[in-house]
């Protein structure tokens, strides 16, 4: 399954003002990187992928993330082809936006 164009569309349109934003397609997904991190992605399975810390990965839409049988420490997703409202979909993606900016500058 490829990932869902309209949500891309609208991470992107969230992500427009945010510098140092670029798109990277991974895994049959396609990753919004701000600063060389992957930071929120329309992924591959019809879900939207999440970097939180683990408070905000509390949110009610999101569980932790599995990949090949483990769960992704730091990473949450939504159930594919989830119903994502404007205001929920912004605050996700600004829950992703304060986890990058903790993490160290890349090379």
């Amino acid at each position: 399954m490829a990932y869902d164009e309209v949500l891309a569309r609208r991470i992107r349109q969230l992500l427009a003002d945010q510098p140092g934003t670029t798109e990277r397609a991974m895994f049959g997904g396609l990753g919004f990187m701000v600063e060389g991190h992957l930071a929120v992605a329309a992924g591959s399975r019809g879900a939207l992928m999440v970097r939180a810390d683990e408070t905000d990965g509390a949110h009610p839409l999101l569980a932790p993330m599995q990949m090949r049988g483990r769960t992704m420490s730091g990473w949450y997703e939504t159930a594919a082809g989830a119903e994502i409202a404007d205001d929920v979909l912004a605050e996700l993606v600004e829950m992703a936006l304060r986890r990058v900016a903790t993490l160290p500058p890349k090379g």
